[in-house]
């Protein structure tokens, strides 16, 4: 005779299941793929097959995220699980496992909500670091969907008779405190930029299924959504717990803020408006609704590696300039060689308090006639700094070592006196930054040291310890020249 479904042997004993909702919203671009193109765009975005137009973020993506990161926080960036992982515990089994079990994690796909999305289209170019001209068949563009589209998540989290509920739970809290504090970002491009969201307004519900009145309250309601549950916004507190997983992600990172001496260029290319003018330095919309003028994730990394490559390559003496710059900023696609991603992530932000109405008109002269060149005229319409407007820098290494910090510090020097320029027309003035204060934070070992950096007159002031910093410039000689510090 066949046993019920529900009988001991067969259930999985499912004591109760946690609910929790939020409202993922981007906070600058995002671009969900669909894996083709087509004849309009090279990379265009996943939408609901239902209409064709709505965004769609698959639960499997929104998984593969937390997975990744939460697993990154418990062991180390790079660093493999086992099966005691919380990573493991809360996302199931690893590939191959066979003893395991599935994840105890249910997680949907998000639709984007209607009135908050929309398309943001982008262009991107492959320079060539000897020239600082496009390269022959670089040029690409791609669909985004704009800062301040909203996803509605909903996680469900199944308790069952046995398991450690209380580690479940501690589990699932950090996991999801990553999309709040910048280290989840979702979609194609993340390191450069794209992809960057928070969470805002957690609901957690739990349903006693060991009780007559919460197993009937799940079967007719456990599919709704949580409108009657008070909102919160520590997502730990909600689920009860008390600490998250401790970090032990080992990392370098600068925060720095630059005064805008001068002008900013980084044309926008499309979706501007084909009656204005020529050069159009590249807004976007932020989560506000407002579009601002901003400094690309991808035009900052661009210009960090080429000058990076520079400072290796003057340094040189043991034939290691390139693979240094290969290791940190990731290896390019090309045939016959494994592509890396890159160690060095950078963020989109956003100029500040720049002045964006002003059009200058210039003219192309012919050195022989001295006169105008004829089809010459073009008129641009960059940022113009003011005496407050600020351009924040944000960059993190991932697992670095003494002489990429080292590096990295050189590369912190050209931007703090002006001599690494950002954007296009560099040869006319443009994209020059004055430091004005900075924050270095080394991660390593479950212990963090710190910096400050901070303009006074003509000097410095420095908070943390300089010898420190000194070393790693000194290991950035050692490993590229073999001089000892």
């Amino acid at each position: 005779m066949t046993k019920p479904l529900w009988s001991p042997e067969t259930s999985r004993r499912i004591i109760a299941r946690i609910v929790v909702e939020g409202d993922l919203v981007l906070q600058t671009p995002a671009h969900f793929g669909n894996g083709d193109t087509d004849e309009l765009t090279d990379m265009p975005l996943l939408v609901d097959p239902l209409d064709g137009r709505t965004p769609l973020l698959t639960g499997a993506s929104i998984a593969g995220a937390l997975r990744s990161y939460l697993r990154e926080r418990e062991r180390g960036y790079g660093q493999p699980a086992d099966r005691s992982s919380a990573s493991v515990l809360l996302f199931g089994s690893l590939k191959g496992d066979d003893e395991g079990e599935q994840s105890p994690l249910i997680i949907d796909d998000a639709l984007g909500k209607p009135g908050t999305f929309g398309i943001e289209m982008r262009n991107g170019v492959g320079i060539d670091p000897k020239s600082r001209t496009a390269r022959e068949d670089r040029l690409f563009d791609l669909q985004l969907w704009q800062a301040g589209t909203r996803f509605p998540l909903r996680f469900e989290l199944l308790i069952r008779e046995g398991d450690d509920s209380d580690a479940l739970k501690r589990a699932l809290a950090t996991a999801l405190m990553g999309f709040n504090d910048g280290s989840i970002t979702l979609g194609a491009r993340k390191r450069r930029g794209y992809g960057r969201v928070s969470v805002v307004g957690w609901r957690v519900k739990t349903y006693d299924l060991t009780q007559a009145d919460g197993l009937l309250n799940w079967i007719e309601h456990g599919d709704e959504p949580l409108t009657n549950v008070t909102t919160v916004s520590d997502i730990k507190a909600a689920l009860g717990v008390a600490a998250p997983v401790d970090d032990q992600r080992e990392f370098f990172h600068i925060n720095a803020t630059f005064l805008l001496d001068g002008s900013l260029l980084i044309r926008s290319g499309s979706g501007q408006d084909d009656r204005g003018p020529d050069m159009v330095h590249l807004h976007a919309r932020q989560a506000s609704g407002i579009r601002l003028p901003i400094l690309s994730g991808t035009s900052l990394a661009g210009a960090l590696r080429a000058r990076a490559l520079k400072i290796a390559n003057t340094l040189d003496a043991r034939g290691r300039a390139q693979a240094l710059i290969d290791e940190m900023f990731g290896v390019e696609m090309r045939p016959g060689v494994q592509p890396k991603a890159s160690r060095v992530i950078v963020t989109e932000t956003v100029v500040q308090n720049a002045r964006t109405d002003l059009v200058q008109n210039r003219v192309s002269i012919d050195r022989f006639t001295g006169g105008a060149r004829e089809t010459a005229l073009f008129n641009e319409q960059p940022a113009f700094g003011k005496s407050d407007t600020t351009v924040t820098v944000d960059v993190r290494l991932v697992n670095p070592r003494d002489h990429e910090i080292g590096l990295l510090l050189l590369l912190l020097k050209d931007l703090w006196t002006g001599d690494l320029p950002l954007g296009g027309e560099s040869s006319v003035g443009r994209g020059r930054l004055k430091g004005e204060r900075a924050t270095l934070t080394y991660q390593s070992g479950g212990a963090s040291r710190r910096w400050e950096i901070v303009t006074n007159g003509q000097g410095l002031t420095v908070t943390g310890d300089r010898v420190a910093l000194e070393r790693f410039v000194a290991a950035l000689n050692q490993y590229l020249r073999g001089t000892k510090p």
